[in-house]
């Protein structure tokens, strides 16, 4: 490995034949927090990273273009186009080793010249169908059977999280699981957080740099030795490391928002999982509460 300090070679000497997202992830720890915005989305958004302007993926990940060129500094490139390189070359490889041809093997969904409107719904696709792919079947079960076993369940998510945190009770309520939800450091919330305990499974909703509220509260339920499960876009998110059980959505979209269609799919994938479970007497309990 040569020296950091060499000249034009910088670039090459952090990570040498290392792909770029596996450094970053393992300096994830050094950068500074606006630096690890950055970090997270690169590495949860290598494809549009690879291709993105300095000030585009600085919007995407909610800091400044500067950041972004310190950040590119601090990993020993000259620039952020010696990083975009490398990030080039990393999909590059990922997609001659096969990544394409598992998700393009049928006919496209929209012909070359689509809509914007076309564009959306198609990076949604995609994302359901990546989620899907990277999903552990063992965590999966694991977030199930937490759910199953729990006394109650405390879902956390603020502001465009709060309505998924919403959605994800209305679903349990409806199976008879005890839930509810922390969306605002309100006083009733805050009383419902003091209420954590060993029977307890929190639930923490996340996109892109987590909310302080949801922080601490994984913080204070991991204090509590609660059941904790993250369901999140970034996977060096702070929530995603407190938490005993990963759930990992792609939010890929050429919109100006993060895309939640794979975590809504599956909120709705966890309660079917909790329903399978019973089926015979939840289809009792949901008949009666559809005739009220």
């Amino acid at each position: 490995m040569k020296p950091a300090s060499a000249p034009t070679a910088a670039p090459e000497a952090p990570h040498g034949h290392q792909a770029l997202s596996a450094y970053i992830t393992a300096r994830f720890d050094e950068f500074s927090r606006s630096q690890k915005d950055v970090a997270q989305y690169i590495v949860d958004h290598l494809d549009e990273a690879a291709f993105q302007t300095a000030e585009e993926l600085a919007r995407r990940a909610n800091t400044s273009s500067s950041t972004v060129v310190r950040f590119s500094q601090a990993l020993g490139f000259e620039g952020f186009p010696e990083l975009q390189q490398a990030a080039r070359d990393e999909y590059r490889r990922r997609t001659a080793g096969g990544a394409a041809d598992a998700f393009g093997s049928g006919a496209p969904l929209f012909s070359l010249d689509h809509t914007e409107f076309e564009s959306s719904l198609a990076a949604d696709h995609v994302n359901v169908e990546d989620t899907a792919h990277k999903l552990s079947r063992s965590e999966v079960e694991a977030a199930i059977d937490a759910i199953v076993s729990a006394e109650k369940v405390l879902i956390a998510g603020t502001d465009q999280m709060a309505f998924f945190a919403s959605y994800l009770r209305h679903l349990l309520m409806l199976l008879d699981v005890r839930a509810e939800i922390v969306a605002s450091p309100s006083q009733e919330a805050l009383g419902r957080l003091s209420r954590i305990d060993e029977r307890t499974l929190v639930i923490g909703l996340s996109a892109g740099r987590p909310h302080p509220l949801i922080t601490r509260t994984m913080k204070l339920a991991r204090h509590r030795r609660a059941t904790t499960l993250a369901i999140t876009d970034a996977t060096l998110s702070e929530v995603a490391r407190l938490a005993r059980i990963r759930l990992y959505y792609s939010s890929n979209t050429p919109a100006f928002v993060r895309s939640h269609t794979a975590l809504l799919s599956i909120i709705q994938a966890l309660a079917y999982g909790v329903y399978s479970r019973d089926a015979q007497s939840y289809d009792v309990r949901i008949k009666a509460f559809r005739l009220k």
